[in-house]
């Protein structure tokens, strides 16, 4: 959730600024700075506090949803991240991408999985 730090644990983000005030919430914006891409803002679009949130990204024509969900799982946490590309481009756009989004996944999961162990 505190989504102001995530280039502070993972290389896939170059930086990331909240462009409104307060705690995360449905309708909160970020703009993400990754290598490779361009600045892209993201708006907040679910969110579960604590448990999941999804946001999306996009122009016209191809709309990119991040999900992000945290569950319960023995004595620690199962963590699911995905990426979906909609709309008139979303298919040539997941094709073109698809190397590059499952490298910044994992680099987010380990970064997230590191960040997260070092606390413990």
């Amino acid at each position: 959730m505190n989504v102001e730090h995530w280039a502070d644990w993972t290389a896939s983000i170059t930086s990331i600024q909240r462009l409104d005030a307060g705690p995360l919430a449905v309708g909160s914006r970020v703009r993400i700075l990754q290598p490779k891409l361009r600045p892209a803002v993201w708006s907040v679009t679910q969110l579960d506090v604590c448990r999941n949130f999804t946001w999306r990204s996009g122009i016209p024509g191809l709309n990119v949803f991040g999900s992000h969900m945290v569950e319960p799982e023995g004595q620690g946490s199962l963590v699911t991240l995905t990426v979906e590309f909609k709309g008139l481009f979303g298919r040539v756009a997941a094709r073109a991408f698809r190397k590059l989004n499952e490298e910044y996944v994992g680099m987010e999961a380990a970064g997230l999985k590191r960040q997260c162990e070092e606390q413990i």
